[in-house]
């Protein structure tokens, strides 16, 4: 299986399976002395782990992370040397049991028939690669890009909208995030959404939502024409996220009701005769290069496909039978795909800042 890595600079492969012994990734490309410990990683980890709450899988994982390379110590503190760094997260509640009666048939929703078709042979615990465990990989490598990108870079993101329920842009605070277990981006709509998340879940069913992610402290500059564009390549980083199908860079798909006088970004001088925009229709980049602005997206992530539904399929053997997915799942993925976003996003910049720096100095 090729494609587990991505980045041109900033380098991230990641590795593992979701029912395997452990899974990791290595991050190639930091720059080195940069301050790097566990610490650093575990809090952003443990955003995204399984268990958290009732609305997520009761697999319970510390997400322990462990750095085995790339980090040296000689007397000041743990730093980065420049070399790959290798970072390993040991599984340690896998029922593999629970994907014994999908070995032969295919998940409707999942990857498992494209899958096999493609290569052949694929893990039925869990989904192997294609779970969502692997996220936890990236999440971590999001961790080492922070520290790349310093302070001056704030990267957040929380649920806008969990199925028909939504929270209007100027009602949205990325500081209530984290204060309540559906990583809701406001305080005002917990209450009715877990509600409605509850009967979801009891039902055995799932339900999608959106994530909206922001990013402020980005210079302008970042990015590149025409092949290199910022909002291009955090798009594909947001798309390539388990359940992802949709992604929006600042205005999206909303552009296309607007005319051009609402849509263009105009601008003037501040008092430092400096130049500010007045609105960000394009999210914070303008030809693919980062113009300075709040850097923002929306992406979409579909239900989970694993529900207590029955639902009709085929098998290996080229049988009809109808399948109800048991196991440990979430009833809504983009819960924990907060943290995710985020990481993705925090990777994608650290490359464009190592790009730019590496062209213009």
């Amino acid at each position: 299986m090729s494609h587990n890595t991505f980045g041109h600079l900033f380098r991230v492969t990641t590795w593992g399976e979701s029912h395997g012994p452990a899974i990791g990734c290595v991050v190639d490309g930091c720059p080195p002395m940069i301050p790097l410990t566990e610490a650093d990683l575990q809090p952003w980890l443990d955003q995204r782990k399984p268990g958290g709450s009732r609305f997520v899988t009761q697999r319970k994982e510390s997400d322990t992370a462990r750095i085995l390379s790339g980090v040296f110590d000689d007397g000041d503190g743990p730093v980065t040397t420049g070399t790959p760094i290798s970072i390993l997260i040991e599984n340690e509640d896998q029922r593999s049991k629970d994907y014994g009666e999908i070995a032969r048939a295919y998940r409707p929703g999942h990857a498992d028939y494209a899958y096999q078709v493609k290569y052949g042979v694929r893990d039925h615990r869990g989904g192997g690669r294609s779970s969502a465990r692997e996220t936890a990989s990236r999440v971590a490598a999001g961790a080492v890009a922070r520290k790349v990108l310093g302070d001056g870079v704030k990267i957040r993101a929380g649920v806008v909208q969990i199925g028909p329920h939504r929270i209007a842009p100027d009602q949205i605070d990325f500081d209530a995030v984290h204060g309540n277990p559906l990583f809701a981006a406001s305080t005002e709509v917990v209450g009715d959404w877990e509600a409605y998340l509850d009967g979801i879940r009891k039902a055995g069913s799932s339900v999608g939502a959106i994530v909206a992610l922001e990013v402020t402290g980005v210079p302008a500059g970042w990015g590149a024409p025409l092949y290199g564009k910022l909002d291009g390549e955090l798009a594909a980083a947001l798309m390539s996220i388990n359940a992802a199908k949709g992604v929006e860079i600042g205005a999206g798909f909303e552009a296309a009701e607007l005319t051009g006088e609402q849509n263009a970004d105009e601008m003037r001088l501040d008092l430092n005769k400096q130049p500010v925009f007045l609105s960000n229709k394009a999210g914070g980049v303008l030809g693919g290069i980062s113009t300075g602005q709040p850097v923002t997206a929306r992406v979409a992530f579909k239900p989970t496909s694993s529900i207590l539904t029955l639902r009709q399929t085929i098998t290996r053997d080229g049988e009809e039978t109808d399948l109800r997915t048991k196991g440990r799942h979430d009833p809504c993925v983009a819960l924990r795909a907060v943290p995710v976003v985020e990481a993705m996003a925090a990777c994608v910049l650290a490359d464009a800042h190592l790009r730019h720096r590496a062209q213009v100095g």
